[in-house]
């Protein structure tokens, strides 16, 4: 039983199908331009508004439109970046340097008391 193979055509590995016939759907290539100056094109229906953004897929890098709704999403893209809090900037807003240094000696000393607790 070892010795015998299946021989033919490859069933399922090649569609036997041929395109002849079919029409595919109309495409357009758009570009997109990195922060380095890199440019990569990603294909899209020819009826389609591609969107002002894009992520490289080899680079991992967002590219972004070389036309004015392009240059507008850098605009916002960058106004977003300078904009992110941390969670520090949010304590700051709410509490001074000063009430947050009482907050952690106070959490210090529980600390410290639950330790010396635990070592007896």
């Amino acid at each position: 039983m070892a010795e015998r193979t299946l021989r033919g055509a490859r069933i399922g590995s090649t569609s036997l199908q041929s395109e002849e016939g079919i029409e595919f759907a109309p495409r357009r290539r758009v570009e997109y331009v990195t922060d380095k100056g890199s440019r990569f094109a990603v294909m899209f229906d020819a009826e389609a508004e591609p969107p002002p953004e894009w992520v490289d897929q080899r680079s991992g890098e967002t590219g972004f439109l070389d036309d004015e709704a392009g240059r507008a999403a850098r605009a916002e893209f960058e106004e977003k970046e300078a904009q992110q809090r941390t969670h520090w900037d949010m304590l700051l807003e709410r509490r001074t340097r000063e009430e947050l240094e009482v907050l952690l000696e106070e959490r210090l000393e529980l600390l410290r008391a639950r330790r010396g607790n635990d070592a007896q």
